[in-house]
């Protein structure tokens, strides 16, 4: 069997199993109705006696929920454990979750103080100069309640409790543990890969199985078990409107690409690190992400090769968000988008919508991929080559030629490259503001008319195409390879040889730059032979 050159080689011809799933998923429980002092105050006058309200109340609520919990624990045998400090809560449930024997139940219930926003009461003083309680927010550390447990159909998850007022919590579990599980219910064959599929019996029900891990199916699975533990709020409470509701903390969505052959994916990490180490610079990540960058954008702008043992991984982050790809242990290509702030796409932080979430994401993934794919595949001819760097007619429109070597030429490819992973496409104003900061320029000093006369260049040498009935535009097959070939033969052909050429100092002069030397003493010497002067 050939050994593949390239990534393209490799996703095209030697993947045996792909899956889209969702990985870690993160949710926060929250009470809508308690995120304000003054909503605090209504909920403590209604609910819990007359008189002055204050956060003493609050206190008797959580006494009675640290009962709850304790009694719980007693009459289902389950132990209650201190974490301590820097201890990996996961490392302890896998050891429990190794001894457990049941379908599904509490593994036991975790104890850690961890700081979070509450409200507390301040005494203030009226006209007459009375004092009188008022509640104000702010944080506080308290104990926080883990509840690691199995579930039928989810598998290992973790529902935490915050112990005091407003009482928020987490839920926690993975999208792979559910799928496994969904699989086995239907007898459908698998080999298990660590937080994924290695083989399947059914490929396309398996897919199915995991799209099917709705927003219906992850709220009835935290309602059963909200019902099944303790709850810090009554009966009573809960009818009056007091209930929890989801949102989105962190989501990772995985593209999961077994390889026939473990030298098959060494191979693939080897091409994506070589030819990917700038994702991570600011103009490519404004891009990538469709976030605007500046010098006082915050956070850190960086790819990072991180070596777990021998194998590699390549990550790209940027503020509440990034993509990770790795070689899941010797045997599947994972390509990993993890979301923090789901705003960042466009997409509400509810669980509802999770859906609309997953598709931009997914697309995200594809798109990062099939560019890796794309930056080997193409190799430019001699005509296509022709008709960019050459003006171009179409109808009674002219566009002048794409110059190679252009500044302004390579500032638009660069950013054609990554608005390709937009997937709704980009608007002129998007135009403005990437490329002017790529030129050194301030967008402000873009008119439309000269966004106008760019984005015409690239429409009509066929890069750009207008989406019908908008003001948008995706960019093209031929538009992303063209980039691709101008952008990468400059930045690691062209300015490094030339950069080695004419070196000022001839000590410091590479092996091409020596090669180049002996060659033009060799033409000197023919030319002497052949009695003709050199130009000088």
């Amino acid at each position: 069997m050939s050994v593949p050159r390239t990534v393209a080689e490799v996703i095209d011809k030697h993947v045996t199993l792909e899956l889209e799933s969702l990985d870690r998923v993160y949710l926060n429980v929250y009470q809508s109705r308690l995120q304000t002092p003054k909503a605090a105050f209504y909920f403590l006058r209604q609910h819990h006696g007359q008189g002055a309200v204050s956060s003493h109340r609050m206190r008797d609520i959580t006494q009675r929920f640290i009962r709850k919990i304790e009694d719980y624990a007693k009459q289902h045998d389950v132990p209650v454990i201190a974490f301590e400090h820097k201890q990996r809560k996961e490392d302890l449930a896998a050891e429990y979750l190794a001894k457990f024997e049941g379908s599904e139940g509490v593994l036991f219930i975790g104890k850690a103080q961890e700081k979070v926003r509450t409200f507390r009461t301040v005494g203030r003083r009226n006209a007459r100069g009375e004092t009188y309680p008022w509640i104000v927010e702010t944080t506080a550390m308290v104990n926080q309640y883990y509840f690691y447990g199995v579930d039928e159909d989810f598998g290992p998850f973790f529902l935490k409790y915050s112990s005091y007022f407003p009482y928020g919590a987490k839920l926690c579990f993975n999208g792979h543990e559910y799928l496994k599980r969904q699989l086995s219910k239907e007898g459908i064959g698998y080999e298990e890969l660590a937080n994924g599929i290695l083989r399947c019996e059914n490929p396309k029900r398996m897919q199915q199985l995991a799209d099917g891990l709705s927003v219906y199916r992850i709220e009835r699975f935290l309602r059963k078990w909200q019902r099944r533990l303790p709850c810090p709020f009554r009966a009573c409470e809960q009818a009056a409107g007091y209930r929890y509701e989801i949102s989105m903390t962190q989501v990772e969505f995985a593209l999961t690409q077994v390889v026939d052959r473990p030298v098959h994916g060494r191979i693939f990490f080897e091409e994506v690190i070589r030819e990917n180490l700038d994702l991570g610079r600011p103009e490519s990540i404004q891009l990538i992400f469709d976030r605007r960058v500046t010098k006082r954008t915050p956070g850190k702008f960086r790819t990072r090769v991180v070596r777990q043992g021998v194998i590699p991984s390549l990550r790209v982050d940027y503020k509440s968000k990034g993509i990770k790809q790795y070689f899941k242990e010797g045997r599947a290509l994972r390509t990993e988008l993890t979301v923090h702030d789901p705003r960042d796409f466009g997409v509400g932080r509810r669980l509802e919508h999770l859906s609309a979430l997953r598709e931009v994401a997914f697309q995200t993934n594809r798109r990062v991929l099939h560019v890796q794919k794309t930056s080997q595949d193409f190799v430019m001819s001699e005509a296509l080559f022709r008709e960019v760097t050459g003006p171009r007619s179409v109808g009674d429109q002219r566009a002048s030629a794409l110059r190679f070597g252009d500044p302004l030429v390579l500032a638009l490819f660069s950013v054609l490259l990554l608005f390709r992973l937009l997937p709704y496409g980009f608007r002129s104003r998007d135009l403005r503001e990437h490329l002017a900061p790529l030129l050194g320029d301030d967008p402000s000093q873009w008119t439309q008319g000269r966004v106008t006369y760019q984005l015409r260049r690239l429409r009509l040498h066929a890069l750009i195409e207008r989406v019908p009935k908008s003001h948008r535009y995706t960019v093209t097959q031929r538009g992303q390879q063209v980039a691709l070939w101008f952008t990468r033969c400059h930045a690691r052909l062209f300015r490094p040889a030339l950069g080695e050429l004419f070196r000022a100092d001839e000590s410091q002069a590479t092996a091409l730059g020596r090669a180049v030397v002996q060659f033009d003493k060799h033409v000197d010497r023919y030319l002497h032979r052949a009695k003709l002067q050199t130009a000088s």
